[in-house]
């Protein structure tokens, strides 16, 4: 397939799953108003999938790093003017959604398109296990504390770690099937417990930088000793 035609293809992919996820969002919000965490977390996992859009589909540094560094300046300037509140409003101060744009852009100008595997782990850990904990931590009682002002719990706690468990043994299987270097089971489950410790801190929403950009790093620190 000729060059262009497959950007303006995967281009056109991630804009049609950015809508749907935005749509859905709204939906979310106006059905369950009392939730308003919800629909910020759907747009929070659906965002993961846009690395696996981009890699499927063969989408080049030239396209994907402009894209990124303009939906998170566009997450900017609706964390300023709420815009669609589905994303951003949930009633504490966060730069969550700002500082997720900001650290796919970072490891897509680190390592696009050449290990389409640590940007994936680093987004799909965030997505997942982040995204998990948020959805199912207030659901279910279960014994909390507080990390600078932020209510962490055992049963939010074991969802992220499950979560990027998860998310990590996607990205070793797709890696796998490519034929890339990956990290062995216990880097993976060292990475996970690392990714769910740094979640602990999420002040202001710095997690959402700290836990994709360290993932990504170990991701590939220890690929290439495997």
């Amino acid at each position: 397939m000729a060059w262009w035609p497959q950007q303006l293809l995967g281009a056109a992919a991630v804009a049609a799953w950015l809508l749907l996820l935005a749509g859905l969002a709204v939906q979310v919000r106006q059905r369950w108003n009392g939730q308003r965490e919800w629909s910020r977390k759907l747009v929070h996992i659906g965002t993961g999938v846009v690395v696996l859009i981009a890699w499927g589909c063969g989408i080049d540094r030239l396209v994907a790093i402009p894209a990124a560094g303009t939906i998170t300046l566009l997450a900017a300037l609706n964390h300023r003017l709420r815009i669609l509140p589905a994303v951003e409003d949930v009633g504490r101060p966060s730069y969550g959604t700002v500082a997720y744009g900001a650290s796919i852009t970072a490891l897509l100008t680190m390592d696009w398109p050449h290990h389409p595997a640590v940007v994936a782990a680093g987004v799909l850990v965030m997505a997942l296990g982040d995204g998990l904990a948020g959805l199912i931590g207030p659901l279910v009682k279960s014994p909390s504390w507080s990390v600078m002002g932020q209510r962490k719990s055992v049963v939010g706690t074991g969802a992220m770690a499950a979560g990027s468990l998860g998310a990590l043994l996607l990205v070793q299987h797709l890696a796998q099937v490519q034929g890339l270097p990956s990290p062995a089971l216990p880097a993976l489950l060292a990475t996970a417990a690392i990714a769910t410790a740094l979640e602990q801190v999420a002040l202001l929403g710095i997690d959402n930088l700290t836990v994709p950009i360290t993932t990504g790093w170990l991701w590939q620190l220890w690929s290439s000793g495997s």
